[in-house]
């Protein structure tokens, strides 16, 4: 969900008026992702770089977040979608943590869409903490050390990674889960990514041959064609 920031400066508008716009753009998107086949929405809403913005921006978006969960817990239940967030939250103020813990509950039983927030979240740090836990596991004798224990910890495969605001670059986003992602570049910066958006990179990953590392099956050869 990138280019709030940017997107607000070209309005001559502060920072937190770009993330502001972004938050709506989130429910269009979540509205529109299961009419565009889409079970499992995962959006980057903070990285753990981003500690490193200003003080009061940092503020500004950790308050969008509560006021994002509050407000669409009730959206989610009634939608039937199940709302987790990823990333750390031993640097998360207690009250938001409070907030991600009751709309995690509240939404559990969710089956139309998997929409995944991750906040404080770094794809290598990630991998670092399951990897971590896998080996404490194998030594353990609970499980085997292998890339299914590792990929289960970490969660679901991308299909397809869509990246606005014109950069093209993962930024630490998925790492491990988009191996084989489809990768989508947009120039649209984030508040203005609409469900048309959305549906124009599905229809371009769809017309994606995926071969998985493998060589493309050979159509089988026409013995013999008849013309009437």
């Amino acid at each position: 969900m990138d280019g709030n920031g940017r997107w607000a400066a070209a309005r001559g508008l502060p920072r937190p008026a770009g993330h502001r716009a972004g938050v709506e753009t989130v429910g269009r998107i979540v509205e529109a992702a299961p009419e565009a086949g889409i079970g499992i929405l995962t959006l980057f809403a903070f990285s753990s770089d981003n500690w490193r913005r200003p003080p009061a921006e940092v503020e500004a978006l950790m308050r969008l977040m509560a006021v994002y969960l509050t407000k669409e817990m009730p959206r989610c239940v009634e939608r039937g979608i199940r709302l987790e967030v990823i990333g750390r939250r031993d640097r998360l103020a207690p009250s938001l943590c409070r907030s991600i813990s009751r709309v995690e509950q509240a939404t559990a039983a969710g089956s139309n869409l998997w929409l995944r927030i991750a906040i404080d979240y770094s794809g290598r740090d990630a991998i670092l903490a399951a990897a971590r836990g896998a080996i404490v596991a194998a030594a353990r004798g609970a499980a085997e050390l292998s890339l299914d224990s590792l990929g289960s910890a970490l969660g679901p495969p991308v299909d397809l990674l869509i990246r606005t605001g014109g950069e093209r670059r993962l930024s630490d986003f998925l790492l491990w889960e988009s191996a084989y992602a489809e990768l989508v570049f947009s120039r649209t910066m984030w508040p203005d990514f609409s469900a048309h958006d959305l549906a124009a990179a599905v229809r371009e990953f769809r017309g994606r041959e995926r071969r998985f590392g493998a060589v493309p099956p050979v159509p089988s050869r026409l013995r013999e064609a008849w013309l009437d």
